[in-house]
């Protein structure tokens, strides 16, 4: 039997250039240093590092397994290291995803954010890795229930035999930390009950049915990190990452993308506290400017070659995606009129997790009873 590749995302924010719009390039290649001298090691089997707006990306393969000590460790040691040179930077919150003052064996629950999957490299295995900025996780319940469960936008759910049979959807509710298992299409509407509560019910991991595929292996797995949750209060947005097989029994490649051809409202944008739309752009866009935002989200295309990493293609550099682009900022235009008011603003019971507090706590005293 084959021996299973993992595939492994693990992304934090150790300081931006300026405030909180790009990780520069000397961050970066601290990262690609540290990562090179694992490879040469033999702990990883390649690597990519990416930035999504303010956001260190990590991408590494390895046959470590979910969760691995050694893996989560040199994340870990790398992100310190780039915290160091940021601070010689003095770069805008430097080190701000490290909430936890040494490593413990694991970077969840640390602050960093961690979408990680482990299956058998089948003969083809595209792979296709997306990173968002400026956002929370729910931020991909849409685009994920799209690929696996709309028709409309897959079209191999009607006309593929291999696909035809649906997906099975992880559902977290990150209030509670509970978990769902629920089936497509059988319980499609049960399914959107949840997810279209973003902001507390989170989809977590994507499986096929018992049939082509492993049914124990992942074909999807979303990080599900909220920073608020770890650190006691606003620290800053979660930023997800997703990892996302195709072909092959799977949504094909372009569907996965079309995914992401609508540019949905997704809460996050300046300060954590606003709702916008969510801006697909290529790697040289990955940089949050107008009100620290819209949010985006980057692609990155891969073949997998016995772990080996063969790529990225720059999955949102194409015209293709320029209407998209277009409607999200005519989009960003009309919401932003709203200045403070909701829509534009969170709800009150989001505001929660903000800063927002702080100045109702002043003003608690002036109220009297009517």
């Amino acid at each position: 039997m084959a021996e299973k590749i993992t595939v492994s995302i693990i992304k934090a924010d150790v300081g931006g250039l300026p405030g909180h719009v790009l990780v520069p390039d000397e961050i970066q290649e601290v990262a690609r240093k540290n990562l090179e001298e694992a490879k040469k090691r033999g702990d990883i089997i390649d690597f990519r590092v990416f930035n999504a707006g303010d956001d260190l990306e990590l991408l590494m393969t390895h046959r470590e397994g979910v969760d691995s000590e050694k893996i989560h460790g040199l994340a870990w040691e790398t992100f310190e290291k780039a915290t160091e040179k940021a601070k010689e930077l003095k770069l805008y919150g430097a080190g701000q995803d490290l909430l936890a003052d040494a490593f413990s064996g694991n970077v969840r629950g640390m602050g960093p954010g961690v979408a990680e999957m482990e299956f058998t490299e089948r003969k083809a295995e595209p792979i296709l890795a997306f990173f968002m900025d400026k956002t929370e996780p729910g931020a991909f319940n849409l685009p994920i229930f799209r690929i696996f469960a709309d028709p409309f936008n897959t079209a191999g759910l009607i006309i593929d035999p291999t696909l035809h049979d649906g997906f099975v959807f992880e559902i977290w509710d990150i209030y509670e930390s509970k978990r769902v298992f629920m089936r497509a299409p059988e319980e499609m509407y049960d399914i959107l009950a949840l997810i279209g509560g973003k902001s507390r019910f989170v989809i977590k991991r994507v499986f096929p049915k018992e049939g082509k595929l492993p049914a124990d292996e992942p074909v999807a797995v979303i990080s599900t990190e909220k920073l608020y949750q770890v650190a006691g209060e606003y620290v800053g947005k979660d930023d997800p990452v997703a990892l996302v097989r195709a072909q092959s029994g799977l949504p094909a490649v372009g569907e996965v993308i079309e995914a992401f051809a609508f540019p949905h409202l997704v809460s996050g944008w300046m300060r954590g506290s606003h709702n916008g739309p969510l801006m697909p752009v290529p790697f040289r866009y990955s940089r949050c400017t107008r009100f620290d935002g819209p949010p985006r989200v980057i692609g990155a295309g891969f073949q997998l070659a016995n772990g080996m990493l063969i790529g990225p293609v720059d999955l949102f550099d194409d015209p293709a995606f320029d209407l998209t682009r277009q409607k999200a900022m005519e989009v960003t235009d009309y919401i932003r009129r709203h200045g403070p008011f909701e829509p534009h603003r969170l709800p009150s019971e989001d505001m929660e997790y903000t800063t927002l507090p702080k100045v109702m706590e002043k003003l608690k005293r002036r109220f009297e009873e009517v």
